[in-house]
């Protein structure tokens, strides 16, 4: 039976690889639509809690897991043996940058080096991690065929970018439309088989794995650049005495040509921070400088120097130095009401604050602890009486489902929101409260 028929009825057997935000939610929702999927990672601890039916991933219903690893359909492993019996393989692996912002992508090779050990005809493999315009072509494609398989004739290959938002209550990864580009015709029929088998959502085809990469780029683009302009805005409308959050409140109400976006104490997460660099490395094999995207990630990674420096003035005006000062930092994951700490801008401000001298707690109820500086650090209780002994609280995620911010709000001597929290909790204008400031 050829490849897409057994896709067709469900008795393709699918193999991922890397079990993190991105592998383990796509072989769940495969093991829901009835395939068989073993699921590789080279970290024994995932493959363990999997194996038992444990949950790490928030995006995930913990008892769907469970259910599903009861009854055979998701397993997990470190041996990529495994793959010999694959007849579908995703790549869902890290593509972290360097730190001279260069594209690590040395968890794709060795990746794809495994499955070519184990390489057979009629497979597919199926790169979701996120890279630059012309990966799958330049990088996969070679080592696979260096097996003497060929791609479009023997094996088929295609990139389908990942799309998880962690947190969203309204799109997860089955009902996220997706996109798709094979290397050939057929090779994009089959990927595209294989997806409209386990989502339910459409899936957009591209002409070409090129096309599918630097979609994933553009959408992460779109968000550093906006996030920058956001930012920008609130440091010159804080100069100028204008509350910023009201002006992106007022701008929205315009139907047409403008989309949302709001300012903070910087970006994280795995996409937004990272992703767009791909793209300014690849441009300098064409001679362009992507000054933009360099422009906005220089004004991302400034706000949390920008945030401490507020502090300081803030402090100042009540005549304490930050030195000294005792600091609540309230959130260190990178979003509201998720436990992530992957390039948290808010450990960025933490870490600014104690080269500056000052004595910093956190709270945030989805990190109950966090590795720092080599050592396990725990979040703190907050009460009436504890929120009254911190010189300042520091907003820096808004966690609005765990939090009593009316509790901050009425104990603390001063509060800095980074992230107009407390206007819409308390339905109040933080203007109105002689302890509260926004960024």
């Amino acid at each position: 039976m050829a490849l897409i028929d057994r896709i067709k009825d469900k008795t393709a057997k699918i193999g991922v690889i890397g079990l993190g935000y991105v592998g383990l939610p796509l072989a769940v929702e495969k093991a829901k639509a009835g395939f068989s999927v073993l699921g590789f990672d080279v970290q024994q601890d995932k493959c363990d809690k999997i194996n038992r039916g444990e949950n790490y991933i928030g995006d995930i219903v913990p008892e769907e897991l469970k259910d599903l690893v009861s009854k055979g359909l998701i397993k997990a492993t470190t041996d990529f043996d495994g793959l010999k019996d694959c007849d579908v393989v995703a790549i869902c692996v890290p593509t972290p940058l360097d730190k001279f912002k260069q594209p690590d992508l040395s968890y794709v090779e060795a990746s794809t080096k495994e499955v070519a050990k184990r390489l057979h005809k009629d497979m597919l493999v199926v790169l979701e991690s996120t890279t630059y315009p012309g990966t799958t072509e330049e990088i996969l494609k070679p080592l696979l065929e260096a097996s003497g398989l060929k791609v479009g004739t023997d094996i088929y290959l295609a990139f389908s970018p990942e799309r998880v938002d962690p947190g969203n209550a309204t799109y997860k990864t089955h009902n996220t439309p997706k996109v798709v580009g094979g290397c050939t015709a057929q090779c994009t029929e089959i990927a595209k088989t294989l997806y409209e088998s386990v989502l339910d959502a459409p899936v957009f085809v591209v002409s070409s794995p090129k096309e599918a990469e630097a979609t994933k780029i553009l959408e992460n683009t779109f968000r550093i650049v906006n996030c920058a302009l956001a930012n920008e805005m609130a440091i010159l409308c804080h100069k100028m005495g204008i509350n910023v959050w009201d002006v992106i409140k007022a701008a929205s109400t315009k139907p047409f040509g403008f989309v949302p976006f709001y300012p903070g104490p910087g970006i994280g997460g795995h996409c937004i921070p990272l992703d767009p660099f791909y793209l300014t490395y690849k441009a300098r094999e064409y001679d362009y400088h992507t000054r933009l995207i360099e422009l906005a990630g220089e004004i991302n990674d400034s706000m949390p120097d920008h945030v401490v420096e507020r502090l300081m003035d803030l402090l100042n005006d009540r005549s304490k130095p930050l030195r000294g000062s005792k600091i609540l930092l309230l959130g260190v994951a990178y979003k509201g009401d998720i436990d992530d700490l992957r390039e948290s801008p808010s450990l960025k401000v933490w870490e600014q604050l104690e080269r500056k001298g000052a004595v910093v707690n956190y709270h945030d109820p989805y990190c109950p602890e966090v590795d720092w500086k080599g050592e396990k650090v725990s979040s703190v209780d907050i009460t009436g009486k504890s929120l009254k002994e911190y010189d300042a609280v520091v907003i820096a995620t808004a966690h609005k489902n765990k939090v009593d911010y009316k509790l901050v709000a009425d104990n603390s001597s001063l509060v800095f929101d980074t992230k107009n929290v407390l206007a819409p909790t308390l339905k109040v204008d933080p203007s109105e409260l002689e302890n509260a400031y926004l960024l």
